[in-house]
């Protein structure tokens, strides 16, 4: 009975989390669309950013915990996936077991930052800044119990092993201490490489892994106090222009419930569905315009696959075919604005959000001529093709009239950013609002009450998952910057032969691994205040080196084996990631050919600037 007992109370401790997510999701989205109308209005409202900033750490950290009890935190599982289920049973209980540790050594430095920020006083609220710093103890408090009440329910033997496993490290890294503390920097290879790479290569979460392996290098290495990590986690994910994320997350997922996807891809379909490749220029076409829309790999897939796949089957196109193509769109259109990616740039390095989002549009479609270019090669060469007829007039007039009010979305989304109509996170507002109105008055039957619930779950779920990442990140790389390996690092990247372009080149191979292995925000928030000032000595434009380097983790991100959206466009496409294995390298070969003309004329990333 025991287990039982403790499910029951998993479930109540999970809505006891999703009921508050989902209100300061609704409240974040209300917030920051009623500042753009009281400053439309001439009457700003000077406390509303400080507001919604509390509520962003709260919806954070607790979206974090929401991600923790459904088990999507971003992980590497290739390695995993081809034990026997016994061994992938145990490494679930060492990736619980490793987050339940990590909390319990967190837990009163989260609370001394809290306590330390009571002399924090917010100028336009008058509040205490323990209001806002609280988030992160309780938030940490709330997993630790999620944590536990999962281990409870493991096996005792798992659970066993695991405690021994992990209180083995403990111990031979206490022991090691002082040689560890004799051998310098070479000690961020046993931390960094050996003791994250473990973490990372046996399903331990990444953000975990990130933050695991930081807290034992301070712990073992220097006596600074945790407290730091805390601060650390606290300024990477307090950034108000990462308030973007959960609002362009739940507004992909509107565009997809409304029905907004759907038929902007029926229109691509009836306008050049009968051509040859016609299906794939609709998928890269629709992958190009949704991109602009949700700013998620993950949600643009899911908004055009389930859409695109019937047909394109019926019409003759192998599985592994589909999934290829699928892959690559998603890397093709990583700059398309609103990215995600772009904005945790922004964000960690300082570059303006504004030429970002007008640099990343041409990039993508020069990337999208090379794989709409292989796609019409590949067309003549695949048997069984069935040749549709091309749609009446008629038929195209009428679905362009019925998908013009969603074709409008993505460019209302692009020229309000760019015309410095709104910022990159209030403009996420007017989309949500927007495809509300579509969805209500145009598109009707895709909204409902009961959808809105895990829909708004799902926002939160999401945002914290990458949050979270943002904010280890961004602790582990203060680590490595008091550690003096980034003035090492600048001074290795400063050397390398070739100049700029040996740079650039370099750049581009080690972020397509960094993005295979470690996601393409962690990589940028890890890697991005080391590299980017290195790029500006050698004279290189902060917004192409950018662009080619979200490209470059995009290429990683969806390259098998261990790229994680690869497997996520298998399950969103149903098809078995083998089938794709072999067909997707000619893709990611285009990818890359477009990605070396990108890296050597600049111009095609700054010439609109």
């Amino acid at each position: 009975m025991q287990p039982v007992k403790a499910l029951d109370i998993e479930c109540w401790l999970r809505l006891a989390v999703e009921i508050p997510v989902v209100l300061l999701v609704v409240a974040e989205v209300l917030i920051l669309f009623v500042g753009i109308g009281a400053r439309l209005f001439h009457r700003p409202i000077v406390w509303s950013d400080e507001l919604a900033s509390i509520l962003f750490l709260w919806l954070a950290m607790l979206g974090a915990v929401v991600a923790l009890q459904r088990g999507e935190h971003m992980r590497l599982t290739y390695f995993v996936g081809h034990f026997s289920r016994r061994v992938q049973a145990w490494c679930e209980t060492l990736a619980v077991g490793t987050a339940f540790v990590m909390l319990a050594c967190l837990l009163h430095p989260a609370y001394d930052y809290t306590e330390d920020q009571s002399f924090v006083e917010m100028p336009a609220l008058g509040w205490s800044g323990t209001l806002r710093a609280l988030a992160i103890p309780v938030g940490f408090v709330v997993a630790f119990l999620s944590c536990g009440l999962r281990l409870f329910q493991r096996s005792l033997i798992d659970v066993a092993s695991v405690a021994l496993v992990l209180a083995g490290f403990a111990a031979v890294l206490y022991a090691g201490a002082p040689l560890l503390s004799g051998i310098g920097n070479w000690a961020l290879i046993v931390f960094f490489v050996g003791l994250l790479g473990a973490g990372v290569l046996s399903g331990v979460p990444i953000a975990f892994s990130f933050t695991i392996a930081t807290v034992a290098y301070l712990l073992t290495v220097t006596s600074t106090p945790l407290t730091v990590v805390i601060g650390r986690m606290d300024e990477g994910m307090s950034g108000l222009i990462l308030l973007a994320i959960p609002l362009f997350v739940l507004l992909g997922q509107l565009v997809e419930a409304t029905g907004m996807a759907r038929v902007m891809v029926e229109f691509l379909a009836s306008l050049i569905g009968h051509v040859k490749a016609g299906m794939s220029y609709v998928l890269l076409g629709a992958m190009l315009l949704v991109s602009g829309i949700s700013g998620s790999k993950t949600a643009d897939m899911a908004a055009v696959a389930p859409v695109l796949f019937p047909e394109m089957r019926r019409r003759g196109m192998k599985d592994g075919e589909l999934l290829s193509l699928l892959a690559a769109s998603g890397a093709m259109s990583e700059t398309i604005p609103p990215s995600i990616v772009l904005i945790a740039i922004a964000s960690v390095t300082g570059v303006s959000i504004a030429a970002l989002f007008t640099a990343g549009i041409l990039p993508a479609l020069v990337l999208a001529l090379m794989l709409a270019v292989l796609a019409r090669y590949r067309a003549g060469r695949e048997e069984g093709q069935v040749v549709i007829p091309r749609a009446r007039a008629s038929v195209v007039v009428k679905s362009l009239a019925v998908a013009s009010p969603a074709l409008l979305l993505p460019f209302v989304i692009r020229s309000a950013v760019v015309e410095g109509v709104a910022t990159a996170t209030e403009v996420s507002t007017i989309g949500i609002a927007y495809s509300l109105l579509l969805g209500l008055f145009i598109y009707r039957g895709g909204l409902s009450w009961r959808a809105a619930m895990p829909m708004l779950v799902r926002t939160a779920s999401l945002s914290g998952a990458i949050l979270f990442i943002v904010g280890a990140a961004s602790a582990m790389a203060w680590a490595l910057t008091q550690s003096g390996f980034s003035h090492a690092l600048a001074a290795a990247m400063a050397g390398v032969p070739g100049g700029h372009i040996g740079f650039l080149l370099i750049s581009l191979v080690a972020f397509i691994v960094l993005g295979s292995l470690l996601e393409g925000i962690p990589a940028i928030v890890l890697f991005g205040p080391l590299l980017f000032p290195i790029a500006r000595q050698f004279g290189i434009h902060e917004v192409h080196y950018s662009i080619v380097v979200v490209l470059a983790m995009g290429l990683g991100l969806f390259a098998p084996p261990f790229g994680l959206c690869y497997y996520a466009a298998c399950i969103i496409g149903g098809v078995a990631p083998e089938s794709g294995m072999r067909r997707i390298w000619i893709y990611l070969a285009a990818l890359f050919a477009g990605l070396l003309v990108l890296t050597f004329v600049p111009w095609l990333s700054i010439g609109f600037l």
